[in-house]
């Protein structure tokens, strides 16, 4: 697992394409002072390194003084962003609006006051087409201080319309604050906790979310304003485990960038979000053929000009297809086909390690432990599951609950039997303080404390017992979780039949086509 306390300048540096490191040099090169022909070597010292080491690299630059480091570090930074922003200004329209906006502060204090409204009025055109009101309004706030103080023979009635748009696009943006500010709460909830465990947690996310959800009705709602509300149903009902409204609404967060086509360039990363969790809805209802539409839509985005605009973008795109491309073999029983993937997603990750957050490096290991799990090499599924385990997190604690299950199964299946009392009560007492012990995983642990002492065809009764058991709690939302995270009806139909959980997953795939 990645180190993440690493210089933050050597993060930006690695960060850099190649086409960025040459603009940064040009850049550098129109000054070419002293103390630049100084940072320029420190950039090519931290470039060539593969991890920050301090000692080493003072060791290896003479020229670089100890004392005169962290002054180098900020100046170096510094101008690595200031050429940064000469190479993107016109990818990005919010860098344009806060450029175009300098200027027209220039013309303003320079007492060009309609020259100054005139590129006002260039920003409100700019800010409108993109829905950006944050902008729109520091142009709204400027070209109201024009016409307060200065005569400048603008049309009729001016102040009485400047205020009404003022108006306008402060209610738009006080509503967008507090739709975002809701999804990302209902996120952090989802990071934190998962899904919804008991009836307690189902009032309280409940609650919380009628209490802090603004009322829109009867509202001509924005594009961002329909974006996150639509992103905070989609993650409530997520966490309620309602699967049939979390497609819903990620079906409408897809459908809002459809409807605004212009939007998928200024904010690449929601719309990739919005294919991912569509995915996941489809996946978690079994909607083969939808989720195989789907797919086929985002696979043609990934190679399209915004998904290959930048680094950030495609490391997006990495993570999202292919967790779609391992749930792709979960839903088609192809558990050893989908094994061919993981070289390539460990070569990703750890080419992207300084950028790819902890929480999404998790869930691609216990997805990967579960291929090979399905697969039967239980083996490999432990070693993935251990990544799991051993990394002291506080994210997710569904995800570590899981991973010590399956761990604890995949021990079960290799006959591990001077581990499995050990692991039976500490995996018990961990989920237990976690809260996260639910009916399903009660009756998965009283089967296999049982059948320790039971004859292998006493063993087969019980799990047919335990898997009669599980299918009558199947319709219950409090115990979809389980099922999401561990096809445990699988595994027992597998250990009935004698047969790898790969063929049950496979058989049911192909009976549905």
């Amino acid at each position: 697992m990645p180190n993440r306390s690493t210089d933050e300048l050597f993060q930006l540096i690695k960060s850099l394409e190649k086409s960025e490191k040459r603009n940064f040099k040009l850049f550098i090169k129109r000054a070419s002072g002293d103390d630049d022909l100084k940072i320029v070597q420190l950039f090519d010292a931290l470039d060539k390194m593969d991890e920050y080491d301090e000692d080493s690299l003072l060791k290896k630059n003479k020229a670089i003084k100890k004392q005169q480091l962290s002054n180098m570090k900020a100046h170096l930074s510094k101008q690595i962003l200031a050429s940064l922003r000469t190479l993107n200004d016109d990818k990005n329209v919010e860098m344009q609006l806060n450029e175009q906006m300098a200027y027209a502060r220039i013309l303003h204090s320079k007492g060009l006051y309609l020259q100054s409204l005139k590129m006002l009025d260039k920003i409100k055109q700019l800010a409108y087409s993109h829905n950006q009101n944050t902008s729109l309004l520091l142009a709204l706030e400027l070209e109201k201080k024009i016409e307060l103080l200065h005569i400048t023979r603008s049309i009729k009635d001016k102040a009485e319309s400047l205020s009404e748009e003022v108006e306008i696009v402060n209610n738009h943006i006080s509503l967008q604050n507090k739709l975002s500010n809701l999804t990302l709460q209902l996120y952090g909830w989802y990071i934190r906790l998962g899904h919804v465990r008991d009836e307690k947690d189902v009032t309280a996310i409940e609650l919380f979310f009628k209490t802090n959800l603004p009322n829109v009705k009867d509202l001509e709602l924005s594009f961002y304003e329909k974006l996150y509300l639509y992103q905070a149903y989609s993650w409530y009902n997520f966490i309620l485990q309602d699967l049939r409204m979390f497609y819903r609404y990620t079906q409408k967060w897809l459908d809002v960038f459809i409807a605004h086509p212009e939007m998928q360039k200024v904010e690449p990363v929601l719309f990739i979000k919005a294919f991912h969790n569509l995915l996941s809805a489809h996946f978690d209802t079994n909607n083969f053929e939808k989720f195989n539409e789907v797919l086929e839509q985002f696979e043609t985005f990934s190679k399209s000009k915004i998904a290959e605009s930048s680094a950030n973008i495609g490391i997006q795109v990495f993570m999202y297809l292919y967790t779609a491309k391992i749930n792709k073999h979960f839903l088609e029983g192809t558990f050893t086909e989908g094994i061919t993937l993981v070289p390539y997603i460990e070569e990703k990750l750890e080419e992207y390690k300084l950028h790819v957050d902890t929480h999404r490096v998790l869930v691609f290991y216990y997805k990967i432990a579960c291929l090979y799990f399905g697969s039967g090499d239980n083996e490999k599924a432990i070693d993935y599951l251990n990544k799991i385990i051993n990394r002291k997190s506080d994210l997710r604690t569904d995800l570590q609950c899981y991973a010590r299950l399956l761990h604890l199964i995949a021990h079960y299946e290799l006959g591990n039997d001077d581990l499995l009392e050990y692991l039976l009560k500490s995996v018990y007492r961990f989920m237990a303080n976690m809260k996260n012990l639910s009916i399903v995983e009660e009756a998965i642990f009283s089967f296999l404390k049982k059948s320790f002492k039971l004859s292998p065809a006493k063993v087969l009764v019980e799990f047919r017992k335990l898997k009669n058991q599980l299918e009558k709690l199947e319709n219950n939302p409090l115990e979809t979780r389980s099922f999401l995270y561990l096809d445990i009806k699988a595994w027992l139909e597998s250990k009935i039949r004698n047969v790898p959980v790969q063929v049950v997953r496979r058989e049911r795939f192909l009976e549905r086509k």
